[in-house]
């Protein structure tokens, strides 16, 4: 069920769990750091650190749509805020983080952004 916080739409694990499986619009970003990450993360959402985000501002697409996630969801709650001030209208926060998270989890660096072409679907 979803909420809003200062003005930030929050997902839940279902809502979550359901953007993954759909081909949307949206990208799922995880904003934890990289020993995070390489311990379990979700499989197929790409890595950039929150600190890193700033460098990626005028390189993301602000038409699309942006979920993030961190531990526990104050770290992707701030990106988001962050990114609206940015003029980012379309961005969500995973209430509740990796700490909520109940399903597939892998280990390793799957996916750390390096350039956001790679976003590019």
């Amino acid at each position: 069920m979803s909420y809003v916080v200062d003005g930030i739409d929050q997902i839940d694990v279902e809502e979550l769990a359901s953007l993954l499986k759909e081909e949307t619009d949206t990208l799922v970003i995880d904003v934890r750091e990289y020993d995070e990450y390489e311990q379990g993360h979700i499989p197929g959402v790409p890595l950039i650190p929150m600190q890193t985000i700033p460098q990626y501002t005028d390189k993301l697409d602000k038409d699309l749509s942006y979920v993030f996630i961190c531990r526990s969801g104050a770290r992707s709650q701030n990106v988001a805020l962050y990114l609206k001030e940015q003029g980012f209208d379309h961005v969500k926060n995973f209430a509740g983080g990796m700490l909520t998270w109940d399903k597939e989890v892998e280990t390793g660096l799957e996916w750390i952004v390096k350039d956001v072409k790679e976003l590019e679907k």
